[in-house]
């Protein structure tokens, strides 16, 4: 504004004038838009960094066991949300768990951090799944408890909260090193067993409740499911598969799709999760409307040969 030029009342200064305020508001505009560029690129990554660390990638191999496990989450630039998964090699044999917390996406990742890091101590200390399973009620009763007095600093019994609304459906299996099945399940989707071109549930047993409203039984028998053999597969997943919708309400034909995916061919984990996922964002336009997670297992231990001193024994001379 000091400048001369901008004293003048010519129209050839008012040009220039004009063009000098527009060249400093336009580098102006571009330079804070290379900063928050910047700063929202970073943010990303520090959030992709603490979401991984949370729902942490499986290996592709555990324990004589093939893998594959993704998540969706229904907040729209979040990679996880309120499902949860986890499989994790142990003395007992491989242990998994599957679980929905209530409601979705970023809002019930506090539960999922409190579930996972209660069942990655778990699985090692434990020697039978029931243990395994109420060292997550505990988890799951501890942080609910916290999250209600940082919500509410001066609750009490008689304190409005939703705590009492919330739950978590979970499902506990253990592999075991000869393919025997055993699971607890408290409300979430049984699996379904997995063969070249056949899919059927691994078991129909009526589930134990959700954690959180009702207090486990006192007695925890895991299911015995039978034997995962060489060559067979497990598909996990959560209730926001078999409920996606497409624009015209129809649910996803998720036993279907799992159908056509070992149809053909050996179950694969990895072909088997890209081909259910591709039929369900096809079938939801790209945007499910509540989170979903799949994981596939698959078998791929050899079965153990017999030493030969020990055929001879069995042969007449």
């Amino acid at each position: 504004m000091a400048c001369p030029l901008a004293q003048e009342n010519g129209f050839g200064a008012r040009v220039v004038t004009s063009a000098v305020f527009f060249a400093v508001g336009a580098g102006l505009i571009l330079h804070v838009r290379r900063v928050l560029l910047r700063e929202l690129r970073q943010i990303r990554k520090v959030a992709g960094a603490a979401q991984s660390v949370l729902l942490r990638p499986l290996p592709p191999r555990i324990d004589g066991l093939d893998i594959a496990a993704a998540q969706l989450s229904a907040d729209h630039g979040a990679s996880i949300g309120g499902d949860l998964y986890e499989a994790i090699a142990t003395e007992h044999g491989v242990r998994v768990v599957m679980g929905d917390v209530r409601g979705h996406g970023l809002g019930a990742i506090g539960t999922v951090a409190a579930v996972l890091g209660s069942f990655r101590e778990a699985a090692h200390d434990e020697g039978e799944l029931g243990g395994v399973l109420r060292r997550l009620e505990r988890a799951l009763a501890r942080h609910l408890c916290e999250r209600d007095r940082a919500g509410h600093p001066s609750s009490g019994p008689g304190s409005d909260s939703d705590t009492a609304e919330e739950f978590v459906t979970v499902l506990l299996l253990e592999i075991r090193g000869d393919g025997e099945v055993h699971a607890l399940n408290c409300g979430h989707p049984w699996p379904y067993l997995l063969t070249r071109g056949r899919v059927r549930p691994l078991v129909r047993a009526e589930p134990l409740p959700p954690l959180g409203p009702f207090p486990l039984p006192a007695r925890l028998p895991a299911e015995s499911c039978g034997r995962l053999r060489p060559g067979e597969g497990l598909f996990l997943h959560t209730d926001g598969a078999e409920d996606a919708r497409d624009t015209r309400g129809r649910f996803f034909p998720l036993l279907t799709a799992l159908t056509a995916a070992v149809r053909d061919g050996p179950v694969v984990p990895q072909a088997v999760l890209r081909s259910v996922l591709t039929g369900l964002l096809s079938h939801t336009g790209g945007r499910p409307a509540d989170d979903v997670a799949l994981l596939v297992l698959h078998n791929d231990r050899r079965p153990l040969a017999l030493k030969p001193d020990r055929v001879s024994q069995h042969v007449p001379r």
